[in-house]
């Protein structure tokens, strides 16, 4: 059955400002979702809405801890994860948004972009349900 759309609120209609940034839906369909947990995906969306027409910000650490409420051991597991998933780059200050143009699993790539050298080991990792730092 075919559901047919109609607009539930009209007075509350989105429309585009001209500060606009966007949710590619490719993060659904290509499931770059399933591979990071809610506090990359927290940053993730700060990011995508802050960076500018190029995908680029450069909030600091600190703001975006105090934006998200989150430790800066978790952020910095979230931004990992964010790299390892191929959705962001970032070299201390600058992150950069990458675009989503084949699924994770086409995209042939054999390492995922780089991520900042400026961010040194241990990296925190989010292991069966838990942070652990690893000293690789």
């Amino acid at each position: 059955m075919k559901i047919k759309k109609r607009i539930l609120c009209p007075e509350r209609l989105r429309r585009i400002p001209g500060q606009f940034s966007w949710i590619d839906q490719r993060l659904v369909r290509d499931r770059y979702l399933q591979h990071c947990d809610h506090g990359a995906l927290a940053l993730y969306l700060v990011l995508v809405t802050v960076t500018d027409a190029e995908g680029l910000s450069y909030y600091s650490d600190a703001t975006l801890e105090r934006m998200l409420n989150m430790e800066h051991v978790r952020l910095l597991g979230a931004r990992h994860q964010l790299c390892q998933a191929g959705m962001l780059v970032y070299n201390k200050p600058l992150y950069q948004i990458l675009s989503l143009e084949l699924p994770l699993e086409a995209s042939g790539v054999a390492e995922p972009p780089p991520c900042a050298p400026a961010n040194r080991w241990p990296w925190p990792i989010f292991y069966a349900g838990s942070w652990e730092v690893r000293h690789d």
